[in-house]
């Protein structure tokens, strides 16, 4: 039992013997009595209050503390370093490499073709033309080496952001919320599970070309293409 609660209780124990005085002694109430009364009611209102004020105050302390805390995690956060420098420099790194990856998978389709169309009828030019056509492949793919730095700087901006949001997380002691967050979001998610939008599985994941195979053939069992959508 806290002392606290003792006081609330010698409190209470107080009162009751008062009222039990009162009912005593009835119209032979004198007005000492009264004044004694008066004193000793407000000791024990005093004491209570006292009491009263320490409670609050210790809980409005541990209040303020957590909101001290909640504050410097905030700030250890870094969202707005997050949210105006790395997304956008993110963003932008990918923007260079969807560029970069569509300017030479277009240069070497143009020399492909190229190659393929030509005419070898005069072996010397058509290797002098060959040559030069496989030197611009070879250059159109270095491409993959810049394309990795900036794979790199992006997946460095996601392993940071995972980091600071893991731990606001942890120290917050947060809970995930069930459902989605938004009607957008909602509906995005039931459409890539009614449309079966899976997007390019990784190595391992989603169904092997023997299943594929069948399921192009027409002698496929159903049970084949229901474990491909499952």
């Amino acid at each position: 039992m806290s002392i606290g609660t003792k006081k609330v209780m010698g409190n209470t124990k107080v009162f009751d013997d008062l009222v039990d005085f009162l009912k005593q002694k009835r119209e032979n109430v004198t007005f000492i009595d009264i004044i004694r009364l008066a004193e000793i009611a407000a000791q024990s209102l005093q004491s209570f209050f006292e009491t009263f004020d320490a409670t609050v105050y210790r809980e409005l302390r541990e209040i303020a503390g957590y909101i001290d805390s909640m504050r410097d995690q905030i700030g250890a956060l870094q969202a707005n370093e997050i949210k105006n420098s790395r997304i956008p420099q993110a963003g932008q790194e990918l923007g260079a490499i969807v560029k970069a990856t569509e300017t030479a998978t277009n240069t070497i389709m143009e020399c492909a073709e190229a190659v393929m169309a030509a005419d070898a009828s005069d072996p010397a030019a058509y290797k002098a033309m060959v040559d030069e056509k496989m030197l611009m492949i070879f250059e159109a793919c270095s491409f993959q080496d810049i394309t990795g730095q900036r794979i790199a700087k992006v997946v460095e901006t996601l392993q940071h952001i995972e980091e600071r949001v893991s731990r606001f997380a942890n120290v917050m002691k947060a809970k995930d919320f069930d459902g989605f967050l938004t009607d957008t979001e909602r509906e995005r998610a039931e459409r890539r599970e009614r449309l079966l939008l899976h997007g390019p599985q990784l190595d391992g994941e989603g169904a092997d070309q023997s299943t594929i195979d069948k399921l192009i053939d027409q002698g496929g069992a159903q049970a084949d293409i229901d474990k491909l959508f499952a």
